[in-house]
């Protein structure tokens, strides 16, 4: 059922009868550059390798992608099979932790990189805090997996992360996003969005607001093309950050940042890291 009438109006700069978590109204602990899947190209995507990159650029968060795995373990993935970044196959959610952890996901981008393990989450979450590294965590459920992946990954979410600043999680579902917030409604929530594909009859930025204040999510994070001026300051309004993925031009980064945008997802970690 939708959280949302997708055909009510909801006029730019109006605040809505839902509000943001109030925690994080005023008080915003993440910086305002994020490194894509660790380190962009520079490195195997959703490795620690990558997120070592992206912290030798100077970047104090990271964006990744979890999964679970047939045992319900969540590791870092972003496709739902395993062909592209590993020398496995088959879907994630068929093979368990193990298998998985036995795999390369290093030799697809280079030589430099062979053997480079899949992690799990609670590898990741060691290495971050011992670090100092944020987390923007993409819950990225398998197809009918979305209600058991965002409780999954939101439990052992909060486990790993408990008296430190938490991971922001995101998604394109709303299940998984509703489904984290049942079990850890203190993990920040954001949902994830191109305006250019809402499904709605009309006005799909103002039903992007209203479901993500349905979902009491803190921010939305949408596809730049999406973004400008009036609805970076239409989301504040309603009490959201905002932050945009995966932008990789300096100029309309920094354009979006005067507008107000709160975050910026990128890939360029090597030409942008002198902008942070």
């Amino acid at each position: 059922m939708p959280l949302i009438d997708p055909n009510v109006d909801l006029p730019l700069q109006a605040r809505v009868g839902l509000t943001a978590d109030s925690a994080f109204q005023t008080v915003w602990p993440y910086p305002s550059w994020i490194a894509h899947r660790g380190a962009g190209r520079l490195a195997p995507e959703n490795t620690l390798a990558a997120f070592q990159v992206g912290l030798d650029h100077g970047f104090q968060m990271i964006e990744f992608d979890v999964q679970i795995t047939a045992d319900q373990i969540p590791v870092l993935m972003h496709d739902a099979t395993l062909e592209r970044t590993t020398n496995g196959q088959g879907p994630v959610w068929a093979a368990t932790a193990g298998q998985i952890g036995q795999l390369d996901a290093g030799r697809w981008h280079s030589a430099a990189f062979e053997g480079e393990a899949v992690p799990t989450l609670a590898q990741v979450a060691q290495w971050m805090q011992s670090h100092g590294v944020l987390a923007n965590l993409e819950i990225k459920p398998a197809q009918g997996l979305e209600t058991q992946t965002g409780e999954q990954v939101a439990s052992v979410a909060a486990r790993l992360w408990s008296g430190v600043t938490p991971p922001l999680l995101s998604s394109f579902s709303v299940a998984a996003l509703e489904a984290a917030k049942a079990v850890a409604p203190g993990l920040p929530r954001a949902l994830l969005a191109d305006v250019s594909r809402w499904a709605v009859a009309e006005a799909p930025f103002e039903a992007i607001l209203r479901t993500a204040l349905g979902l009491s999510a803190v921010a939305i994070v949408i596809q730049h093309a999406g973004l400008d001026a009036d609805r970076i300051a239409a989301a504040h309004s309603a009490g959201l950050r905002v932050l945009t993925y995966t932008l990789n031009d300096a100029a309309r980064a920094q354009a979006l940042l005067s507008m107000g945008l709160d975050g910026v997802i990128t890939d360029a970690v090597d030409s942008l890291g002198s902008t942070k």
